[in-house]
C-alpha cells in the first residue's frame, strides 16, 4: 500500500467528520476507537514506504515526519481505547465538540508532521491551538474557562512571534543568489547563501515562539492551568501530541542551522534553554499537591530534556527522538490513570486524593507505574531514551550539562515522588467517595496497561526498522555522518 503525506491527514479528517455528523450522544464515543485504529493503521503503513512527497514539495513524508505521525497515532490510539468508557461516566454532557475536535487535532499534527512549508506548517500548528482550546473548556467551570482563554491567548502569542521569525528567515534567503522561500528543503539546500544575522534572528525569535507551543520554561505559564483543567484524555494528547508538533518545528529550524554551518550558534542556546526548564520544573514541582499540575511540571521538565538532547547533538539527538515517543506515551499512562483518581475522588488535590492503592488499587498502581517510568526508571522507554542523553553529554566533554542534568533529573524523582506516594499511600477518607466503583472498570483500566506495555517494550527491546527510522530522523537533522 502505498501511503502518501495527504492520506495521513485525510483520514483523521474524515473521522472528524464523522464525529460531527454522528447526532448521538451515546453511540459517537465508538467512532474515537475506529477511527484512531484506521489512523494507526495508516501510521504503520506509513512507515514501509520510502520518501514520498507531494503539492509540490509542500507535503513530504520524512523519516522525521513518520516518527512524530506515528507517536502521535499510538497515544491517540489508546486514548481513544479509553475514551468510549469515560465518555459513558460523563453522559451529563455533550461529547460532539470532543470527539470532533480530537479527530481535527490529529489530522492538523499529521499536517505539521508532513509540512515542508513553513507557512503551512505555522497555520496547522495554529490550528492545533484553535481546536485544543475549546476542548479544555469540556468541564464548563470557570476555572476551566480561564485555563482555556489562557492557551488560547499565550499560545498565540507564541504563535505569532513564530510567524515573525519565520518572516526572517524568508528574508534570510533573500541576501542569496536564489530566491526567496519558505520550502525547507529549498532552504537546507542554499543554507550556506543565507544571511546570517537574519538567520540568528530567525533561530531566537522561532525558538521562542515554538517553545511557547511546547511549552518550554520560561514560556510555559499556561501549562499548569490548561493541563490541570482539560480532561485526562485531552491532558494526555496535549503532553505527547501537541508538544511532538512544536518539537518537529523547531527540528526542521534546527536542520538549516546544521546545513548553514550555524550549528556552534544554536546548539549552546538549546542546552541553557533545555537546563533552564528542568530548573523551573524541579523548582515548581516541590510540595505540589494538585497532581495535574504536577503532571504539567513533569511535561515542561521533559520538554527541557528533548531540547537539551537536540543541543547536545550526535548521539543525544538519537536519544533526544527515542525520548519524543517514550515521553508521550508515558503521560499517556500519567494522565488517563490521574483522571480515574480525579473521578474516584472528586478531587486531584493530595488533601483529599490519599489512600488511593486501597480506594482504586489497579488505577493508583498504573499511576505508581507511570510516575516510575517518567522518571527514568528502568525497565521503562524513558530510562533507555535520559541514559542515552545522559551517556552522550558526557562522552562529548559536557560533563557541566550532564552533571546538572543527572541532578536535576534527581531532584525531580524527588519532588515527583512525594506528591506521588500521598496520594497512593495512606488512608483514603470516606468521606470524599465519589465514583470509586466505575473508576477501575476494564474499559477504564485496559488502555492504560496497553501504553504500559509498549513504553516497557521501548525499555527492553527496541525493533531494528525502530532504530533505523530514528537513525535516519536523526540524520535529516544534523546531515549524513
Amino acid at each position: 500500500m502505498n501511503i502518501g503525506p495527504l492520506d495521513c491527514v485525510l483520514v483523521p479528517l474524515a473521522f472528524a467528520i464523522l464525529a460531527f455528523v454522528v447526532p448521538s450522544n451515546r453511540l459517537r464515543p465508538l467512532v474515537l476507537p475506529a477511527g484512531a485504529l484506521a489512523n494507526l493503521a495508516v501510521a504503520i503503513a506509513a512507515l514501509a514506504d520510502g520518501t514520498r512527497s507531494t503539492a509540490g514539495g509542500w507535503l513530504v513524508l520524512d523519516a522525521l515526519g513518520k516518527l512524530v505521525i506515528l507517536t502521535v497515532a499510538l497515544l491517540f490510539f489508546f486514548c481513544a481505547l479509553y475514551a468510549p468508557g469515560y465518555l459513558r461516566v460523563r453522559a451529563d454532557r455533550s461529547n460532539r465538540q470532543l470527539c470532533g475536535g480530537l479527530f481535527f487535532q490529529v489530522a492538523m499534527l499529521s499536517l505539521v508532521a508532513t509540512s515542508h512549508h513553513l507557512g503551512l506548517l505555522w497555520v496547522a500548528l495554529e490550528a492545533t491551538t484553535l481546536s485544543s482550546a475549546p476542548l479544555i473548556y469540556f468541564n464548563r467551570t470557570p476555572k476551566a474557562l480561564e485555563a482555556a482563554w489562557k492557551y488560547l491567548l499565550i499560545c498565540s502569542v507564541g504563535i505569532a512571534l513564530a510567524l515573525l521569525g519565520s518572516f526572517f528567515l524568508a528574508y534570510a534567503s533573500l541576501h542569496g543568489p536564489h530566491s526567496s522561500t519558505l520550502l525547507f528543503d529549498d532552504l537546507v539546500a542554499n543554507a550556506a547563501s543565507l544571511s546570517k544575522p537574519w538567520l540568528h534572528a530567525a533561530f531566537v525569535t522561532l525558538l521562542v515562539g515554538y517553545g511557547t507551543k511546547m511549552g518550554l520554561a520560561p514560556m510555559h505559564t499556561w501549562k499548569p492551568d490548561a493541563y490541570g483543567e482539560a480532561p485526562g484524555i485531552l491532558g494526555a494528547m496535549l503532553a505527547g501530541g501537541v508538544t511532538s508538533g512544536a518539537v518537529i518545528a523547531l527540528l526542521r529550524l534546527l536542520a538549516i542551522m546544521h546545513a548553514a554551518g550555524e550549528a556552534g550558534f544554536a546548539q549552546p542556546i538549546l542546552v541553557v534553554m533545555g537546563l533552564v526548564s528542568m530548573v523551573f520544573a524541579a523548582v515548581f514541582m516541590v510540595r505540589q499537591k494538585d497532581i495535574k499540575r504536577m503532571l504539567a511540571y513533569s511535561s515542561i521538565e521533559h520538554m527541557g530534556v528533548l531540547i537539551l538532547g537536540f543541543g547536545l547533538g550526535g548521539l543525544a539527538l538519537f536519544g533526544a527522538l527515542l525520548h519524543l515517543i517514550c515521553n508521550a506515551l508515558t503521560k499517556g499512562i500519567l494522565f488517563l490513570a490521574t483522571g480515574n483518581l480525579h473521578r474516584a475522588y472528586g478531587s486531584k488535590s493530595t488533601d483529599v486524593v490519599t489512600g488511593a492503592l486501597d480506594r482504586v488499587p489497579i488505577s493508583a498502581s498504573l499511576f505508581l507505574v507511570g510516575f516510575l517510568a517518567i522518571t527514568g526508571s528502568p525497565p521503562f522507554g524513558p530510562f533507555v531514551s535520559e541514559f542515552t542523553i545522559l551517556r552522550a553529554a558526557f562522552a562529548s566533554d559536557h560533563f557541566v550539562a550532564g552533571g546538572l542534568f543527572l541532578v536535576l533529573l534527581m531532584a525531580v524523582f524527588l519532588g515527583m515522588g512525594s506528591t506521588v506516594l500521598l496520594a497512593v499511600h495512606g488512608k483514603a477518607p470516606p468521606e470524599t467517595a465519589t465514583d470509586a466503583a466505575s473508576a477501575d472498570t476494564p474499559q477504564l483500566t485496559l488502555p492504560i496497561v496497553g501504553l504500559v506495555l509498549v513504553v516497557t517494550c521501548l525499555g527492553v527491546w527496541l525493533p531494528a526498522a525502530f532504530v533505523q527510522l530514528l537513525e535516519q530522523a536523526a540524520a535529516s537533522v544534523e546531515g549524513p555522518r
